[in-house]
């Protein structure tokens, strides 16, 4: 499995596979608001189903829409907040789906909860049963926002299997006192994102980046996010007292609570920019889109996240990355071969040993920092010599050479 993922990683790392996806930022146009549910299935005539051949190495040229005769789809999708075709996080779990089912021969689609970036537990819950009334077996699932539809879900129905993107091992109940039983049917997939936080912040600061920032979704909450700044301030703080500099870094969780671009965003990014910030870290979805264009209109920079987003923007100098593909991959190859025992119930991390995480060596813009130095770092990585703490409740902990002001 460790080669699989090495050779996903590396495909995604030598070619920008998002580069023909959507450019609207303002939401998929397949999704209707008026829907309760919003859902892939585009309208057609009873019994037409999609059999053009694809390239299954391509999730662009695969189908966002299928069709099948009998109306079913054994693997569904239930987005998390912000828009499928974020260029982000639910873009690049979309394209593992869809990139297994092709490969596979498997039938999909996207659930969508009502009320997008305001979708309720209720709003979840209702995507999930939906999924499963059209014949989804097994559900894949990103965010750690799902976890209370899905444990309802997943309680109700021990016949489909749950996917858990950014998740961990559910019990039948949230509650402390009484959790009842771990929940067999539900597999947690997480990443160690303070590693490929760490590995960017490392190159920035070689590449010669002193006064950072970092712009975080989920309003401090995100887990991930969470490991993804705590990573970023640490690797920035190791190449810097390398090099025997100081760096400055403005850090906040302002205007992202829901992932989304705003204008208020944008205001605050501008102000980032014009006070002497160089490069923001925009760590959130769709709040790429007001970060890059405030760095855009004052020759600053941005470091991506989550998969390579080089092609949206030439403000991108790198993205941290972590394997969204192979990470549904491995889901969805234990739940068809018949190894669901394997995972199920319980939690699954997975980083630099892994080759969940990265940086995009084939698209970067770094010119000071070499790839054989970053080879070496993420060899140190995987080998344990160079430590990365995930406690990210030390954030606030001082730093040799780094000045940290959280916003």
């Amino acid at each position: 499995m460790k080669k699989l993922f090495a050779m996903l990683l590396a495909l995604a790392m030598m070619v920008s596979l998002f580069a023909c996806s959507s450019n609207n930022p303002g939401g998929d146009s397949s999704q209707s608001p008026s829907q309760d549910t919003e859902e892939s299935t585009a309208p057609s005539e009873a019994g037409e189903e999609n059999t053009t051949p694809v390239d299954v190495t391509d999730p662009n040229a695969i189908d966002d829409n299928p069709t099948t005769a009998d109306g079913k789809y054994e693997i569904a999708m239930i987005t998390d907040v912000g828009d499928l075709k974020d260029k982000s996080f639910n873009e690049g779990t979309w394209n593992g789906v869809k990139l297994y089912a092709a490969a596979n021969n498997k039938t999909y689609k996207y659930y969508r909860p009502a009320n997008g970036n305001e979708a309720t537990d209720d709003d979840r819950y209702d995507a999930y049963i939906n999924a499963i009334n059209a014949g989804a077996k097994v559900i894949v699932a990103p965010g750690f926002l799902q976890a209370g539809a899905m444990r309802k879900a997943a309680a109700e129905h021990p016949e489909v299997n749950f996917v858990f993107i950014d998740g961990f091992p559910l019990t039948e109940r949230d509650s402390e006192d009484d959790p009842g039983e771990v929940l067999a049917n539900v597999a947690g997939i997480a990443f160690q994102e303070e590693q490929c936080g760490y590995l960017a912040g490392y190159a920035i600061v070689k590449e010669g980046f002193t006064k950072l920032g970092f712009s975080g979704g989920g309003g401090g909450d995100n887990p991930a996010c969470c490991r993804y700044g705590y990573g970023y301030v640490q690797g920035a703080n190791a190449a810097a007292a390398e090099m025997g500099v100081n760096v400055e870094m403005r850090y906040s969780w302002q205007y992202g609570s829901n992932f989304s671009a705003s204008p208020d965003l944008q205001s605050m990014m501008q102000g980032w920019y014009t006070s002497g910030t160089e490069i923001v870290f925009a760590c959130g979805g769709s709040m790429f889109s007001s970060i890059s264009a405030a760095a855009a209109a004052n020759d600053g920079y941005v470091v991506g996240v989550d998969v390579d987003q080089s092609s949206q923007s030439d403000t991108v100098v790198t993205s941290a990355m972590k394997g969204l593909e192979q990470s549904v991959n491995f889901g969805l190859d234990k739940h068809f071969d018949g190894q669901w025992a394997d995972v199920g119930g319980t939690g699954t991390s997975l980083g630099a040993k892994d080759d969940a995480v990265g940086l995009p060596t084939a698209t970067w813009s770094l010119e000071n920092f070499s790839i054989e130095e970053y080879e070496t770092l993420l060899a140190g990585i995987k080998d344990g010599s160079v430590s990365v703490d995930s406690d990210y409740s030390n954030l606030e902990q001082s730093y040799s050479n780094v000045a940290l002001t959280i916003e």
